[in-house]
């Protein structure tokens, strides 16, 4: 057997380790569509701690990268907003200084408070922004959400089996009950996601694990599940190295 090159011992170990942190500890994703904005950007590249959810239970307000329920072949990312066993509750409110009527939420009795902060425009849009107070265990996660300023508001789920709903209006569930094993799930961009309203709960092993940094950002063009190809990623963080967001890199989520 000829000598093999150390060069190649080495890269060999480098990759071994590298997909053993992959597997185990921290994974690299790339946000590609605008339904966690202002939070997560369309070419924001984070990593998610694979680790922490083998040794404890998703919290209200984390954001969580888990396998898409009706295609476990595709990897989400939205913000927890109920756990097992919580009930959840959507209410209208008006906000007399942005003078619209929006909804927000309420879990075992606790409404997620809303403070209107101001009007933001993106692609030819508008939306009011909220800060979002979710009270987690003796804490509060303040983060920020979007509201449309146009007619597409959902507030309530859009269809759900009767053992989970609980109060009904207009047709959509306004009251239910996360089952459990399950967590309910939306993005912070509210009028402009595809989460537990329209597609059911998450269950616990499709959980991956938590968002904690955004490594790297740039400006790159969105992605819909059919543009996801094994090279996706790599042509997005090139795109992202050439119009570069440095202000975002080193962002934490952490509480």
């Amino acid at each position: 057997m000829k000598h093999i090159p150390k060069w190649l011992v080495e890269f060999a170990v480098i990759v071994a380790v590298v997909l053993l942190i992959r597997a185990t500890l921290v994974q690299a994703f790339n946000i590609p569509s605008a339904s966690m904005q202002p939070t997560l950007l369309i070419g924001d590249f984070i990593l998610v701690n694979k680790l922490v959810y083998r040794v404890s239970e998703p919290r209200r307000g984390d954001i969580i990268v888990f396998k898409y329920p009706v295609n476990p072949s595709l990897d989400y990312i939205k913000r927890v907003i109920a756990g097992p066993g919580d009930l959840v509750e959507f209410e209208e409110f008006y906000d007399p200084e942005a003078e619209i009527k929006i909804y927000r939420v309420k879990v075992n009795g606790r409404e997620y408070s809303l403070k209107y902060k101001k009007l933001r425009s993106f692609n030819g849009r508008f939306y009011y922004e909220f800060e979002e107070k979710i009270p987690v265990n003796g804490k509060t996660v303040s983060h920020e959400v979007w509201y449309s300023a146009y007619p597409t508001k959902v507030a309530g789920l859009v269809s759900y089996g009767e053992d989970e709903c609980i109060e009904r209006k207009y047709n959509l569930c306004v009251k239910f009950r996360v089952p459990e094993s399950h967590y309910f799930v939306m993005g912070d961009n509210r009028d402009n996601s595809e989460d537990s309203r329209f597609w059911g709960f998450v269950p616990r092993e499709n959980v991956l694990g938590k968002a904690f940094v955004i490594y790297f950002s740039g400006e790159v063009p969105p992605l819909t599940p059919e543009d996801v190809t094994i090279f996706t990623g790599f042509r997005q963080l090139f795109l992202a190295l050439l119009h570069p967001r440095l202000e975002r890199i080193g962002r934490y989520f952490i509480y």
